[in-house]
């Protein structure tokens, strides 16, 4: 029934005037799939009164969180269409579009830590993936973090064999596909919001995610055996229907490129502060084994992992991959 609203409401959204006269109010629907207490979450609403402020009002960011207008699967069309205008979704998402490049985000291992993470996203790979999106009717703003993933399951995970076999959920993603396969589990794609019920009531045995997703999700609840594996990076894009973009008044898009680069800042060193949070939170809830992996067993899940590159690099380019190990330092060879 909420997707039958949903698709009345893009329909009759999508019809919707677009901002002209200097004097209009403007407003701007902002849909996210995550809870308003995750980091996007916060990050949205964040930029939602920085958006008030330096435009004196003249700009009202509606947010909507928690897939309440559209879930992972209808977002991208609904922006398309004119049906929300801004939307900050998952980089895996991207591919859908024949946006390969952003593949590489979801690569296991890729960036060893932020600093390298930070030289895709804020350089000239980032800034060039971003503007790739404008054929297709869509403006990138800014790169989001969220964090760095683990793998969660209802039996423990010591090392990759203990994955084998398992019905694992994934986001929409032939590099995440590849990489359950590479596991030897079985890749299970579903959107985010049915993830919980899907787990508690066995469709799933597990997942990858971000403490704060894992814990504002309530997964935790469900998901009695956490690995600390921290084998992926989970991040957004924050993208606009490019048409409504560009009809904006010069005077109102400069204080929200501001808002957006204050948001963008805030985003990342939130995502960082929640995903600390959530861990403890996870840890005090006593429902679920939180298992730090020794030099060992993370070296055995990165030798395990590896191949996924290979696999990925046609679809990706091997030109852009070869760039992406430069300019992270990223080694292949090792081990």
């Amino acid at each position: 029934m909420r997707r039958l609203s949903a698709l009345i409401l893009l329909l009759m959204l999508a019809a919707a005037p677009l901002p002209a006269a200097a004097d209009e109010s403007i407003v701007i629907r902002f849909s996210h799939v995550v809870s308003p207490d995750a980091p996007k979450g916060k990050a949205a609403e964040f930029f939602a009164q920085r958006a008030a402020e330096l435009t004196r009002g003249r700009v009202r960011v509606e947010v909507y969180a928690d897939s309440e207008l559209y879930a992972d699967r209808d977002e991208m069309e609904a922006l398309q269409l004119g049906a929300v205008h801004m939307l900050a979704p998952s980089l895996a998402k991207f591919s859908v579009l024949g946006a390969n490049g952003f593949e590489l985000f979801d690569l296991p291992y890729i960036f060893e830590d932020r600093r390298a993470l930070r030289a895709v996203t804020e350089g000239p790979i980032g800034e060039r993936l971003l503007e790739s999106l404008e054929d297709r009717g869509i403006k990138g703003l800014a790169f989001w973090d969220n964090g760095f993933k683990s793998f969660s399951a209802n039996t423990p995970i010591r090392v990759p064999a203990d994955l084998a076999g398992k019905r694992m959920r994934i986001q929409a993603s032939r590099v995440i596909e590849e990489q359950m396969l590479a596991l030897g589990a079985v890749p299970h794609m579903m959107s985010f919001s049915d993830v919980y019920e899907a787990l508690r009531a066995g469709v799933v045995d597990g997942t990858e995610n971000p403490h704060s997703n894992l814990y504002t999700q309530r997964m935790h609840e469900v998901q009695p055996y956490l690995a600390l594996t921290e084998h992926g990076y989970l991040g957004y894009a924050v993208i606009v229907n490019k048409r409504f973009w560009d009809t904006l008044p010069r005077g109102v898009r400069r204080p929200l490129e501001r808002a957006m680069r204050e948001a963008t800042t805030y985003a990342n060193r939130i995502a960082r502060e929640e995903n600390q949070l959530a861990l403890e939170a996870i840890l005090a809830a006593g429902t679920t084994e939180v298992h730090v992996l020794d030099a060992a067993a993370r070296a055995a899940f990165r030798r395990a992992l590896l191949p996924v590159h290979q696999s990925a690099a046609e679809r990706i380019g091997e030109d852009l991959l070869a760039e992406v190990y430069r300019a992270t330092g990223f080694d292949p060879q090792r081990k």
